[in-house]
């Protein structure tokens, strides 16, 4: 127990210098906001004297120094003024910096999340990423504003009202002073129990946010299945969680406002006892005694506010630590200094003994070797999970081999710029990506200064200009990020299109055409074959009859490659190929 309070403790260290890091570009800002902390306060605490020297101006019935009260007035309303502007100031420095430095954290997280190894993306939901560069940044924002805001006036006119508390009497100041370690070890006591339950609260929203994104984005398939109950009860398990977590935390962190207010009562009632028997025997005026239970109260004030801040604080810091977390995960393996921009490839490919699986302890690609020729079309043929989708992510360098080589144009991926090598190939999934803008912003994400003519060029050759143009507002027409109203046939002719449009050197077709109609199919098949022409095509496939024309059909097996040849070669062997062309012929049939 004692190890996770120190873990705890070090944790918070180490994200508060994190997050004091990223304060310090902004130097100005918080300089300027420490002055005017320090002129409020100043200018505050001030006018405490004035109202008592107003008072002892106010010396019995007829006999009031009204000249002098009204001087004193002028002052008064003068140092209001004055407060009020730096106030305003303040603020604004330190809004400032609080959405200055979270914008800072999201643009690191967003980086971060473009150069993350594909096997994070993977191995994390969504929603939980999101949740992380949303409502754990907001979160973060509110505290540190709060810190701002209130830490360094609350510190200040601690150490202000102590001055002037001293100053006009230093006996009532040391029963203030006595009092106060009380105050300050209830809200440290009650500060170590919220980082934690803090900390669970936001990953129990992170998950939360993550089952009501898969919710929503899969809600035809639950309504299809009937799973609407189990996803209810999925989500009543984790909301009570967050319920449960987040009512320990308020619970426990709003102890700490009543616990110091109890103890900042008794700092006021001990000044107001002390002072007034101090003024019965004439130790003081009465405008003294006046001026001094005003600076005890202001005195008191702050401490409640800090107890609030170092709450929020706790809850801050459990969020940031979630975002450092994501900003300082380890980035994809960085690109050798020295790799190549490849600006001539000729599409020969070769794959030399290549040893690659997912997790250490489950095999999936072993001594695996290939050599395409310039402009071959490749199809890569098997069963599910058989290593075919693999054997992409591993041309287009999503991940690393574990051993062997992988070379384009005699050159190994890993000595060549991703950006190059990724540039070099056309890629066409079954899982279509279209991003929010309109048509034709999705059509030329690969040639982002294309032509109306080439880009109607590249739409006709796949017949999408058809439906395009039928579309309210043709290729202007505004789509969201899952196509809007679009078929998911018409989602895979635009991303067909954009590849169209590039024209790179080489291509790789991952089911293209899986979701297009069957006449559609055979068009696309065609463009398909005009855009392959001289080109290295490497095509996953599950219905055999799409890729019969290929040069070279690798039927796999368990991450091997278990048999090679043309259509009429693999049928004459009469092996799994065979037995993969019969059962789609008797399905059919």
């Amino acid at each position: 127990m004692s190890q996770n309070k120190k873990i705890d403790k070090t944790s918070q260290k180490e994200t508060m210098k994190k997050v004091l890091r990223r304060i310090k570009k902004y130097w100005f800002f918080l300089g300027l906001s420490m002055v005017m902390a320090a002129v409020t306060v100043a200018s505050t605490l001030y006018v405490p004297i004035l109202v008592g020297k107003a008072i002892d101006d106010i010396i019995g019935p007829g006999n009031v120094l009204f000249t002098k009260i009204t001087t004193i007035l002028i002052q008064i309303g003068i140092v209001v003024g004055i407060t009020a502007l730096s106030q305003w100031i303040m603020n604004i420095c330190n809004n400032k910096i609080t959405y200055h430095v979270t914008r800072d954290i999201r643009d690191e997280a967003i980086e971060k999340i473009e150069i993350l190894p594909l096997n994070y993306i993977d191995t994390h939901s969504y929603g939980e990423i999101v949740s992380r560069v949303i409502a754990d940044v907001d979160q973060f924002a509110d505290g540190l504003l709060m810190g701002f805001t209130q830490f360094f006036t609350g510190v200040l006119t601690i150490l202000g009202t102590l001055g002037f508390m001293l100053s006009i009497n230093v006996g009532i100041t040391l029963v203030v002073v006595c009092i106060t370690p009380l105050s300050l070890l209830v809200a440290s006591m009650i500060a170590k129990k919220t980082f934690k339950m803090f900390k669970l609260q936001s990953e129990t929203r992170g998950k939360q946010t993550a089952l009501i994104d898969e919710m929503i984005g899969g809600q035809k398939v639950v309504q299809a299945y009937g799973y609407e109950a189990e996803a209810l009860e999925k989500f009543d398990a984790i909301n009570v969680d967050l319920q449960k977590y987040s009512l320990k935390a308020i619970f426990v962190s709003s102890i700490t406002n009543p616990a110091t207010r109890f103890i900042n009562s008794l700092v006021y009632a001990g000044v107001a006892v002390t002072g007034a028997i101090s003024a019965i025997h004439g130790g003081i005026t009465v405008g003294q005694l006046s001026c001094f239970l005003s600076y005890a109260n202001q005195y008191t004030k702050p401490f409640n506010e800090i107890s609030g801040v170092i709450t929020e604080l706790q809850n801050a810091l459990a969020c940031a630590a979630r975002i450092f977390e994501l900003i300082e995960e380890g980035p994809e393996l960085e690109e050798n200094p020295q790799a190549k921009v490849m600006t001539e490839v000729d599409g020969t490919v070769d794959l030399e003994n290549v040893y690659f699986s997912y997790v250490p302890d489950r095999k999936l690609i072993e001594n695996f070797n290939l050599h395409v020729d310039q402009g071959q079309r490749v199809a890569i043929v098997g069963p599910t999970g058989c290593g075919k989708t693999t054997i992409i992510n591993l041309l287009m360098r999503f991940y690393d081999v574990n051993s062997g080589s992988i070379k384009i144009s005699g050159t190994d991926v890993r000595e060549m710029t991703r950006h190059s090598l990724r540039s070099s190939f056309g890629m066409v999934l079954q899982e279509t990506w279209l991003k929010t803008g309109t048509v034709r912003d999705n059509i030329i994400m690969g040639k982002p200064d294309a032509t109306d003519e080439e880009i109607i060029a590249a739409a006709k050759a796949v017949h999408s200009h058809s439906f395009i143009k039928r579309l309210p507002n043709g290729y202007d027409t505004w789509i969201t990020e899952d196509g809007g109203n679009l078929s998911q046939g018409q989602k895979q002719l635009l991303c067909i299109t954009r590849v169209m449009l590039s024209r790179p050197p080489m291509l790789i077709l991952d089911e293209a055409t899986s979701s297009i109609d069957t006449r559609t199919e055979i068009q696309i098949q065609n463009a398909f074959a005009k855009l392959m022409e001289g080109r290295t095509s490497f095509i996953v496939a599950h219905r055999l009859s799409t890729i019969q024309s290929a040069d070279v059909i690798l039927v796999m097996k368990d991450g091997h490659i278990i048999e090679q040849g043309n259509h009429e070669e693999l049928l004459a062997k009469n092996g799994f190929y065979r037995k993969l062309y019969d059962s789609q012929f008797d399905v059919a049939k």
